[in-house]
């Protein structure tokens, strides 16, 4: 496993998009046990196009339109769901005022989020076998191989975005006008990257 594959993996793991920012979320309003939970939800969000990718069914995807159309329009409108429920629980960000998510619902609400995000599929489709080795007769395992090295890191950062959101918890927690603009803030986040996805092409 080359140093050129970790580096892609912590920066397309570092940019921001829909779970770390949902990570982010979970850890202001529900503390750092939230956070870790959307952090595992959404690294099991991954598996799916890891499968896909293994199996070599992420051509398909990458490849038919019909298909990519339907994966896309559908992160487009989850995404929009996101960011209308957001701006109309004005408390959802309050510990006191939002009802308590179960651990059960946080990871899969994660878990679909990253399923509807076919930015994954192309990863792993153009990205990923690149650092395979090529003709290799081995390729599914090694496929899967550096699939689970790419959830270990996607966990890790994820998680670390989490925990330093929890972390400064208190002192936005106790500002109740901060509270409202980082939940509009996250709102806008969700409509932008809503409309960033809805102009993606293969």
């Amino acid at each position: 496993m080359t140093m050129e594959f970790w580096i892609t993996a912590i920066v397309v793991t570092a940019t921001p998009g829909t779970g770390s920012l949902f990570t982010v979320a979970a850890g202001v309003a529900r503390g750092a046990r939230a956070s870790v939970v959307a952090a595992v939800g959404c690294t099991l969000g991954i598996v799916p196009h890891l499968v896909l990718a293994a199996s070599g069914a992420a051509l398909v995807v990458s490849t038919s339109a019909v298909a990519f159309e339907v994966l896309r329009w559908a992160g487009v409108g989850y995404l929009l769901y996101m960011a209308v429920s957001m701006l109309r629980n004005s408390g959802a960000l309050a510990a006191g005022d939002a009802p308590p998510t179960s651990a059960l619902r946080t990871i899969g609400t994660a878990i679909l989020i990253n399923l509807l995000n076919p930015k994954l599929t192309l990863f792993f489709l153009a990205l990923l076998p690149q650092f395979l080795d090529e003709g290799s007769s081995g390729a599914f395992v090694e496929t899967l191989t550096f699939g689970a090295v790419f959830m270990v890191v996607t966990l890790a950062i994820f998680v670390g975005y989490g925990l330093t959101a929890a972390a400064l918890r208190q002192h936005v927690t106790s500002r109740p006008h901060v509270l409202l603009s980082l939940q509009r803030l996250f709102a806008v986040s969700f409509l932008g990257l809503a409309a960033r996805l809805a102009f993606t092409t293969v």
